[in-house]
């Protein structure tokens, strides 16, 4: 296993979001530039919009624990630890990349496609 995802789940109500939006972008530009972070994303449920989560990407395991247990880890995601989702009995969970597709048809399948078959 290589690459490492990172759900962090978040509950707000709709007249918060703003607030939570406004954390996760302050978040997320302090942690522009760490050492393993490929990036992130804000993720809202289309069936429970109160229902938010944090999707970020590492390039391992072993980087974002390094982040995660240095000085800077709880300082930085403050603004946001207020919105975790208090019903669950963890507000997060960690799961490593183990198998992957682009979700896009290759040309040959284009080709293969375009025969009608």
């Amino acid at each position: 296993m290589s690459r490492l995802r990172v759900l962090v789940w978040y509950r707000a109500p709709t007249a918060d979001q703003a607030a939570l939006f406004d954390a996760y972008h302050r978040v997320s530009h302090e942690l522009a530039g760490t050492p393993g972070l490929l990036g992130n994303e804000l993720l809202r449920s289309p069936v429970d919009p109160t229902r938010l989560a944090v999707c970020s990407e590492w390039e391992s395991l072993a980087a974002f624990r390094a982040w995660e247990s240095g000085a800077d880890h709880r300082g930085t995601t403050a603004p946001l630890r207020r919105y975790q989702d208090p019903e669950l009995p963890s507000p997060f969970d960690l799961l490593g990349v183990v198998a992957e597709h682009s979700g896009r048809a290759s040309a040959l399948d284009h080709v293969h496609q375009g025969r009608g078959s």
